[in-house]
């Protein structure tokens, strides 16, 4: 039986990646990686946010001047055309992912909610 529901999670992720949404999204990364300003926006925003990230997850303190800088490199990447519609579309892919997440969790959901009553 597992061996059917891998199969099937490769399935999802082939229609993952055939999804209009994931090709918009791809196609956006592409035009980021080729413009050479919008790359270097978008790659000094990714660093900061995993500094946070990582100094968030071990307990690190964070200064108001960390914040400062994410917030000004936020606004400057969502002043960037292309950097902005990268945003839209990752949010976009986002909510699919959330959503498929769900519908897979709901047979656990339930299963636990039916032991609870």
């Amino acid at each position: 039986m597992s061996n059917q529901l891998y199969a099937l999670a490769e399935q999802l992720g082939q229609a993952i990646r055939a999804s209009s949404d994931f090709q918009q999204l791809k196609h956006a990364y592409e035009a980021v990686r080729r413009d050479e300003t919008a790359y270097r926006i978008f790659t000094n925003f990714r660093d900061l946010q995993m500094r946070l990230h990582e100094k968030q997850m071990t307990g690190a303190e964070i200064f108001p001047e960390e914040v400062e800088q994410a917030q000004k490199a936020m606004t400057l990447a969502q002043q960037n055309e292309k950097l902005a519609q990268l945003m839209t579309l990752e949010q976009r892919m986002s909510m699919v992912m959330a959503d498929v997440q769900q519908i897979a969790m709901k047979p656990l959901e339930e299963l636990y909610r039916s032991f609870a009553e």
